[in-house]
């Protein structure tokens, strides 16, 4: 079982962002080590050219996810590297965009969300770059890629551009790559606004814990986090309608690796002064370290560069003889 998977060259994470994706991350690398597969996890940084970034942006950028990931517990287990640094990434993706059709790229629901309604204006990039995401995860012959509600479309398009080049070409060069199931990643939200994602976007900085925030500030983040007058009930399925309440319990479970449940039958009949306070406590103990070993990190960042280059060597080492394979294939010279 090889598992691969990618993220955005993001800057300033969040809690969203650690329990969303981060720590599923270090989970999956726990299970296959386990069970003797692999994983191998990206950084983006090619997918980021299809937006406005500025270089210096990007470049910062890059070295500051690479640098939460390794501080949230991605280690050697994984093969972790800078999309950028594997051009068997870019070489396949130029392969496949023979093999891809327009029609099924125009019906992408991101192309369409991204681009809006001036679609000649948006780039070239934005709208291939579904066809760079089925190299990215079919130049490893990928057997699993972990995928949100939002990417399923683009994994059902990876595993159409995988079976038409096989028919195409008659090879059995990419097994279909199935979605990877495994601990369904909390949606946390907005601490202002119980209906909105947490999102660094979001002009209140109080409506987001940053993973740079210091004890004190998460202390004081969740201190004034919206909630209800209401106590706790003792059954998490009543907090349906109150999503406040409900965000901060989810918060609470996913730090702890709870179920909910187990956490509104210990507070139930409390109010938010007695949670919010171990809630804060439970997020400082969990987020600490993390924030430390980040810091630490990015005191050196060339080193962290260094580890992305090291990633890079075994993931190049993997996706050559795919490259080839596809090159030979089509007819290219090798």
């Amino acid at each position: 079982m090889r598992v691969v998977s990618g993220i955005q060259t993001t800057g300033n994470l969040h809690l969203g962002n650690y329990l969303g994706a981060i720590k599923q991350w270090v989970a999956m690398q726990d299970i296959q080590e386990k069970n003797g597969g692999e994983c191998l996890f990206f950084l983006a940084d090619l997918h980021a050219l299809t937006g406005n970034i500025s270089p210096r942006e990007l470049a910062n950028s890059t070295i500051e996810m690479a640098a939460t990931l390794m501080a949230s517990g991605i280690d050697d287990r994984a093969i972790l590297f800078n999309q950028a640094r594997v051009p068997a990434h870019a070489e396949l993706c130029w392969i496949l965009n023979g093999t891809a059709r327009m029609g099924w790229l125009n019906r992408m629901t991101q192309w369409k969300d991204k681009a809006g309604k001036n679609r000649e204006g948006a780039s070239v990039g934005l709208f291939a770059y579904p066809v760079l995401q089925a190299a990215d995860v079919l130049v490893y012959k990928a057997t699993h890629v972990p995928v949100g509600e939002d990417q399923k479309q683009h994994l059902e398009l990876a595993r159409d551009i995988a079976a038409k080049f096989n028919t195409d070409f008659e090879v059995e060069l990419f097994p279909l790559p199935e979605p990877f199931i495994s601990k369904a990643a909390p949606r946390i939200m907005s601490l202002r606004d119980g209906s909105a994602k947490m999102s660094k976007s979001d002009p209140s900085d109080l409506s987001r814990i940053n993973l740079s925030d210091d004890d004190d500030m998460i202390a004081q983040k969740l201190r004034k986090a919206k909630t209800d007058p209401e106590p706790l009930p003792d059954s998490f399925d009543a907090l349906a309608e109150r999503p406040e309440a409900k965000n901060l319990v989810t918060i609470f479970a996913a730090l702890a690796d709870r179920d909910p449940q187990s956490v509104v039958t210990e507070f139930a009949g409390q109010g938010f002064g007695a949670f919010k306070p171990a809630l804060a406590d439970l997020a400082i103990a969990v987020l600490g370290p993390v924030r430390a070993r980040l810091n630490q990190l990015l005191a050196d960042r060339d080193a962290v560069g260094a580890q992305l280059a090291r990633g890079a060597e075994r993931a190049s080492t993997l996706a050559e003889p795919t490259l080839k394979a596809a090159q030979k294939a089509v007819g290219l010279q090798v």
